[in-house]
């Protein structure tokens, strides 16, 4: 390991962070277009898999030493991968994935199994889950998943990785913190991202993706408990850090503290409406902290 200024990754020129020669710079990427869902709505097929809570009153946002303490506290890291982690359909757009699951679907006579709202939905999981929670032992699901899959085995050529977040892993591991992936996505995808980035060393082989069983999908806190179990983690000792409500409420099922990543403002404002107290909108937040630790 040695020590290097931050350089492109905006923090001021003498600030360091442990990192290692193969470390490769964080790009920023501009922004793909958004699902046009009103603020706090979630796709029906989630609602079909259990209702998200949604908090009554908005807790107030969390001061900046209580995130400090939340983020020095944590032994254990549990991070979502499409969010956090990296850009997985910033070269080929999620929308245009979710558009050709339902014409796969519609192509197979089985259109009708999704309501209005899921035929829309950008989110490539939507048409899957719902199909999956209504045809839990069917070859459609398994066919319909392992398309799934391959799609996002294909993105990672072209996933961008979100800011400051290859310096935060390195950084994390670094200062004696354990690391795992929890994600809806498939777990071969997440391991060759960060085998490309150089960072399997801070994860492997604690990496938690989506099974066959697609009610084990976030919410469930299903990939959340198998880290922990796999860890040896205390809950209490534990950070998820997720950009989605489904993040955040796996995060409380399974009793860990919920840090919510949000790259805009509607992001943003789904967590904080979910109940979401720590929401930032950069991880140099998160690096700062850490560095100011060592």
């Amino acid at each position: 390991m040695v020590h290097r200024p931050l350089g492109n990754h905006h923090v001021r020129p003498d600030t360091l962070l442990v990192t290692s020669d193969a470390t490769k710079q964080t790009v920023p990427v501009a922004d793909e277009k958004e699902p046009q869902r009103e603020p706090g709505e979630l796709s029906e097929s989630v609602e079909r898999a259990g209702p998200v809570e949604r908090a009554e009153t908005a807790e107030p946002a969390a001061g900046p030493e209580e995130l400090a303490e939340l983020v020095k506290g944590a032994r254990y890291v549990l991070f979502d991968f499409d969010g956090p982690i990296c850009r997985l359909f910033a070269g080929r757009p999620a929308s245009m994935i979710a558009r050709a699951q339902v014409e796969w679907l519609d192509g197979q006579g089985l259109g009708e199994a999704l309501t209005p709202a899921e035929r829309v939905d950008e989110d490539p999981h939507s048409a899957l889950r719902s199909l999956g929670l209504q045809r839990p032992d069917s070859d459609l699901v398994v066919e319909m998943e392992k398309r799934l899959t391959d799609q996002e085995l294909r993105a990672v050529r072209s996933a961008w990785p979100t800011e400051h977040a290859d310096p935060l892993i390195r950084t994390w591991t670094a200062v004696g913190a354990r690391l795992a992936i929890t994600t809806n996505n498939a777990p071969e995808a997440a391991r060759r991202y960060i085998e490309g980035r150089g960072l399997s060393a801070c994860f492997e082989p604690h990496i938690y993706g989506r099974t066959q069983d697609l009610k084990l999908l976030k919410p469930d806190p299903y990939c959340l408990n198998r880290a922990l179990q796999a860890m040896g983690a205390a809950p209490a000792a534990t950070l998820m850090i997720g950009d989605t409500p489904t993040d955040l409420a796996a995060a409380r099922a399974a009793g860990v503290g919920f840090l919510g990543y949000a790259r805009n403002e509607r992001k943003a404002g789904l967590l904080r409406d979910a109940g979401a107290r720590h929401v930032i909108g950069s991880l140099q937040t998160l690096l700062g902290i850490l560095i100011k630790r060592t």
